[in-house]
């Protein structure tokens, strides 16, 4: 089975429903039981929708600082280039999350959330699940 990381971007105050709206958006078609954790910024360790979806839905949520965001190269968005000094968020968080992975859904925007998938690398969970 494929495994997925789901990064997420938001404005401050976005809604769980945003994030909900957002994610199953970006998921389409596939099932939502293949996403294993979710990633985003560290300033965002507070942004109360953010924990209440990882929470509601039993998902890890990982949080990764601007310096260590900055060194993943994604396409860039230039008013968070200006705004942070980073390129994006939910893309580099998404694959920094993943095992070795690539992004299958590429940054989506909705209503203050943004939203990219990456797909965990299958050796990498082989090799993972032997060591455990």
């Amino acid at each position: 089975m494929n495994t997925w990381v789901i990064g997420i971007g938001c404005r401050r105050g976005v809604s769980v429903e945003q994030i909900h709206a957002a994610v199953f958006a970006a998921l389409g078609a596939r099932p939502f039981a293949n996403v294993r954790a979710l990633a985003s910024i560290d300033s965002k360790k507070d942004e109360t929708a953010l924990i209440e979806f990882a929470a509601r839905h039993g998902l890890p949520l990982q949080f990764f600082s601007k310096q260590h965001i900055a060194q993943i190269e994604t396409s860039a968005s230039e008013r968070l280039q200006k705004l942070i000094g980073i390129d994006g968020v939910c893309e580099p968080c998404a694959l920094l999350a993943s095992r070795d992975g690539r992004i299958i859904v590429p940054k989506m925007v909705a209503d203050g959330v943004t939203v990219a998938i990456a797909e965990d690398n299958p050796k990498q969970q082989t090799d993972n699940q032997r060591t455990r």
